[in-house]
């Protein structure tokens, strides 16, 4: 049968399980919404992202699970759902045996192995697309001994791999369009109302408020020298009289209260562990540009509208980067180095990548966002 013909009921999305990457199937789920405007959409997600969701324009329901709970459990909730038709996000076995356990009809994903069999629809990589490669420590540094510049070109990635277009590549399965729109959220009002009392007496002020996210759940390797997120603030506030909202989560307390420490006589308010999702969303849309590493709130900020700055090291803006790619909104300060992109956590070598991003551009390119987004 023909899958651009069936009108489904009631759709079900199985979501990824990381903050970043569920990001990035926004334009995905707004092209499905597109698709079918009188479904029913839901998404199952983990328990930790609901507040994503459920504000969510294309969203109509929101349904979570706990870290850890058995699968067996997960695929009761997904039956009782009463879907016909599953949008299986994450590429992994777990989520295609939950659909075919829940008895969803029809189970829609992309076609790898061993899950083919589960699935009654798949869909085709991206063609041109390529996938993350971890480089292997003793790659690295061959690459970086053997090669004479010490910031020799990294690694391009071709436009197609964007993560974002194998997200979209699922619902145009289903007769929706493929072409990638901005990934979109939309801040709760609660939270957002919030986040205005809390950093009321900023916002009144006149001068700009900019977000500094100086962590990164995933490693050491992707975070930018915090001196130099201090010398970027220093010279931004000489320049712009501008208010500092630090954000993290609870591991980026410490790194928090350094950053607040070096950043003595400025005005800086830490948000660092002391907001839910929701209410990092708020205090985010309510900055007029944020400067981070690539993390989740990198992609948060730009789906909500806001500016990033971001120094790129050891991964790759090509297959990750924040908003839409090319947006030009967003400034993408990619390190120079033979190695780069290497996806590690930890650098073996001597973090040129990183230390190749200096302070100057990173303060050209938030004082060119404050111009543009006043």
């Amino acid at each position: 049968m023909n899958p651009t013909l069936i009108t489904p009921r009631h759709i079900v999305i199985r979501g990824v399980n990381w903050l970043g990457d569920a990001v990035m199937t926004t334009p995905a789920v707004l092209r499905l919404r597109e698709r079918f405007p009188e479904a029913r959409i839901t998404v199952l997600c983990p328990e930790k992202l609901h507040d994503l969701w459920v504000s969510h324009p294309a969203v109509d329901a929101v349904q979570t699970f706990k870290t850890g709970e058995k699968f067996l459990s997960v695929a009761r909730r997904l039956r009782s759902i009463d879907a016909d038709l599953a949008v299986i996000f994450p590429n992994s076995l777990r989520s295609a045996l939950e659909t075919w356990w829940a008895g969803i009809p029809r189970r829609l994903g992309s076609e790898s192995f061993p899950r083919s069999w589960l699935l009654t629809d798949r869909a085709q990589p991206v063609p041109g697309a390529a996938r993350m490669r971890k480089r292997t420590q003793a790659e690295v540094r061959r690459l970086t001994t053997t090669l004479a510049s010490p910031a020799a070109a990294r690694t391009a990635y071709p436009v197609a791999s964007h993560q974002l277009h194998h997200y979209l590549r699922l619902v145009g399965h289903l007769g929706a369009n493929a072409e990638p729109v901005p990934p979109r959220l939309v801040a709760g009002t609660t939270a957002t109302q919030a986040m205005r009392a809390r950093l009321g007496a900023l916002l009144t002020s006149g001068k700009p408020l900019i977000g500094l996210n100086a962590g990164a759940e995933y490693g050491p390797a992707k975070r930018w020298p915090l001196e130099r997120f201090a010398d970027v603030a220093r010279s931004l506030a000489e320049r712009t009289g501008c208010h500092f909202v630090l954000f993290g989560g609870t591991a980026d307390i410490p790194l928090a209260e350094e950053l607040t420490h070096r950043l003595q006589g400025l005005s800086v308010t830490s948000l660092a562990g002391q907001t839910t999702l929701a209410e990092l969303m708020g205090a985010l849309a309510l900055c007029r540009v944020v400067i981070t590493n690539d993390t989740g709130p990198m992609h948060l900020a730009a789906a909500l509208g806001v500016p990033v700055v971001v120094p790129f090291g050891s991964t790759s803006p090509e297959l990750t980067g924040p908003g839409l790619p090319g947006d030009p909104r967003h400034h993408l300060l990619l390190g120079e180095a033979p190695c780069a992109p290497c996806f590690l956590r930890h650098c073996p070598v001597d973090f040129r990548c990183m230390q190749s991003v200096s302070v100057d551009r990173a303060v050209h390119a938030a004082l060119e966002a404050l111009a543009r987004n006043p």
